[in-house]
């Protein structure tokens, strides 16, 4: 049995994921997820939309997944990977090279997986904050009609 493991915050759950999580797990028989935990990421400067717990859920509820842990620290790799008996640490190459150390330090392979174009979590945060502020506005401008209907009256 082969046994792959890929990390990340997964926050905003979208195609990006779902096509990482695919290709991973086609790698191999089992796929373990380390979630990072709310608490990981403020360390990094990271707020999640989703709670942990909901991110969680999620991820359990993807049929590629077959199991999620917490990540807690960027330490508990090499434990991570000698517990589960992983055979393949799968990441994004925007991480390309950087976890090549996992290799010497676990015995895993590494593979850097090409990101899905054009979709991030960022993105989507991108365009729920630009919807955001397009509401604001209509209803500035709403309000500013109102206001000239008022004066008429």
């Amino acid at each position: 049995m082969t046994t792959i493991i890929t990390y990340g915050t997964f926050d905003l759950f979208h195609i990006g994921h779902v096509q990482l999580l695919r290709r991973a797990r086609a790698l191999g028989d089992r796929l373990i997820v380390g979630c990072s935990t709310d608490e990981f990421n403020a360390s990094k400067g990271k707020n999640s939309i989703f709670t942990f717990e909901d991110r969680v859920e999620i991820l359990k509820a993807c049929r590629f997944v077959d199991h999620v842990l917490p990540e807690r620290n960027w330490e508990q790799k090499v434990v991570d990977i000698k517990e589960h008996d992983v055979d393949i640490f799968v990441i994004g190459d925007d991480w390309a090279g950087k976890f090549d150390f996992l290799t010497d330090a676990s015995g895993c392979a590494v593979a850097y997986l090409p990101r899905t174009q054009d979709i991030s979590s960022t993105d989507v945060r991108d365009v729920i904050k630009a919807l955001d502020n397009e509401k604001k506005s209509s209803a500035i401008q709403s309000a500013e009609h109102l206001l000239e209907l008022i004066k008429d009256i």
